[in-house]
């Protein structure tokens, strides 16, 4: 109850300092007054810890994380798009999830691939 007061507080401090050029970004429904708009900016961390594993050796990759990832990304970037309002940022985090997701599965398939390969080769 004590931080939606302070964050009330804050918002109506910083509304005296919004330029009328970004007002009806500030007023949106999706805007910085809402959830709407800070849950897709913490989800880029999703992204940033994904993008961190694209040069981890495929052996160390978990296909259930990658997998939840690309879940989770597909699923939402759907749902961002049947709400009202129309959710732009969810929509564009849960597609870069979606496919750091979907990238790490394709590296882990094609290394299983090739140890196959290999496997049969000899």
């Amino acid at each position: 109850m004590a931080l939606s007061a302070v964050y009330r507080t804050a918002v109506r401090a910083a509304d005296r300092y919004v330029p009328n050029k970004l007002r009806p970004i500030w007023e949106h429904p999706a805007g910085p007054k809402t959830v709407f708009f800070w849950a897709p900016g913490f989800k880029w961390c999703l992204v940033i810890a994904g993008l961190g594993d694209v040069n981890r050796p495929a052996e160390k990759l978990s296909v259930g994380q990658a997998g939840a990832l690309a879940a989770t990304g597909i699923i939402w970037s759907r749902y961002s798009m049947v709400i009202t309002p129309k959710n732009w940022s969810l929509f564009s985090v849960n597609l870069f999830v979606a496919a750091t997701g979907l990238f790490q599965l394709a590296k882990i398939a094609l290394h299983r691939r090739s140890l196959a390969a290999q496997a049969a080769a000899t």
